[in-house]
């Protein structure tokens, strides 16, 4: 199972505002007036950070467990789908070729499955996953 959260270090500077800091992936750093737009913002950076490596093809690193004052930045939800098929056919060692004769499609529509800039239906990508043995799930949280 993977985990579509990434650990972060929330620090209050001298100037009022929080600056966030991701432990698996230290070029990503933001900062936010308060804590509400501190969380926002790294979101908004984890997320931009992991459609980059994904457009790219490049490794995605898995999250470390959260420490005491850390706190979890979800994936935004428009890209961990994206991301779990990237990592499911990575693990699988399978190629897009393979998915698409595997799904009866042509490469092209698992490579839009895999474009962060290309709005792929969620059915589409629950279809690729299940054909690699992964079932996709949403579960909801009391917020930290």
């Amino acid at each position: 199972m993977w985990s579509f959260s990434y650990p972060a270090k929330f620090k209050a500077c001298d100037d009022g505002r929080v600056m966030v800091e991701f432990l698996d992936l230290p070029r990503v750093a933001t900062d936010g007036k308060d804590a509400r737009e501190a969380m926002e913002e790294a979101i908004d950076a984890l997320g931009s950070e992991l459609s980059i490596r994904l457009s790219r093809r490049e490794p995605i690193p898995a999250p470390s467990i959260a420490k005491r004052g850390q706190r979890l930045v979800p994936v935004p939800l428009w890209l961990a789908p994206k991301l779990a098929l990237f990592i499911a056919m990575r693990d699988q060692q399978v190629s897009n070729s393979d998915l698409a004769r595997r799904l009866g499609v042509h490469e092209r529509v698992v490579r839009r499955m895999l474009d962060p800039q290309h709005a792929t239906k969620a059915e589409k990508i629950q279809a690729a996953l299940a054909m690699l043995g992964k079932q996709m799930t949403v579960e909801v949280r009391d917020a930290a």
